[in-house]
């Protein structure tokens, strides 16, 4: 559990630095990937594929992370 935590902090860091723009901050960015890292693990299920290494862990919640932001983003009008 702390480990996933841990990749859904990163995870939230690296979408901020990925997706640019104004940004809601290191805090937002990093409590977006934590959802984003939920989010990205149901996504990559829904087509069979898990996570079983720390690399892709990351990879699959950033994925989630990002597509988290630019989704309040879009929703914001901000893209």
């Amino acid at each position: 559990m702390v480990a996933s935590i841990l990749v859904g902090l990163v995870a939230g860091w690296l979408a901020g630095k990925l997706i640019r723009g104004r940004g809601y901050g290191v805090l937002a960015d990093i409590l977006l990937g934590l959802v984003g890292g939920v989010i990205g693990g149901w996504m990559f299920a829904a087509f069979g594929y898990h996570a079983h290494h720390l690399f892709s862990a990351i990879m699959v919640a950033t994925l989630g992370a990002t597509a988290l932001v630019m989704a309040t983003r879009a929703l914001k009008g901000e893209l």
